[in-house]
């Protein structure tokens, strides 16, 4: 059997002081159901992590994250196996990355028909009571949010990445 072929992203877990959480709609066109996601993306060829977190978070949401900052501690991993999540890819890996910040209103750099390529649409700030108590046809991923998202705001950064389910 061939080894799997995974897409490599990087996710950032964006807390203001209130702890509120920025998460970007992805609208499926297949279901018109909003996935609700923490900013993030595919790692390039010719970039390392970081990089690719700080070029996704300018992208997506408008925020810039300067170079002299400390890095931001990695907090959770996740491997998803299945076609669906990554066209060409037997999955996708996200490592999510714990970014404080103040307040913004999210405006990214990506054109209109780059945000429709992307399916992006909008980005919203979501208190985890707000996560838990969502209703209806959106989804969060991890479906689980508001658990991982409570422990790491009660327990503080782990020692190692917590390794989350789909």
């Amino acid at each position: 059997m061939p080894p799997l072929k995974l897409r490599h992203s990087v996710r950032a877990l964006v807390l203001d002081d209130a702890d509120r959480l920025l998460l970007c709609g992805h609208l499926l066109p297949e279901t018109g159901t909003t996935v609700w996601a923490a900013p993030g993306g595919r790692v390039e060829r010719h970039e390392g992590p970081l990089s690719a977190l700080r070029r996704e978070l300018r992208e997506e949401v408008g925020l810039e994250w300067e170079r002299d900052r400390a890095e931001p501690p990695h907090v959770w991993h996740q491997e998803v196996l299945g076609p669906d999540y990554a066209p060409g890819y037997d999955g996708v890996v996200n490592d999510y990355f714990l970014v404080r910040a103040a307040w913004f209103a999210p405006r990214g750099t990506l054109s209109e028909e780059e945000r429709a390529a992307e399916h992006l649409s909008g980005a919203k700030w979501w208190t985890p009571e707000e996560i838990v108590a969502c209703r209806g046809p959106d989804l969060f991923s991890p479906r689980d949010l508001a658990t991982p998202l409570r422990a790491l705001l009660e327990s503080g950064v782990p020692r190692e990445p917590r390794v989350l389910g789909l």
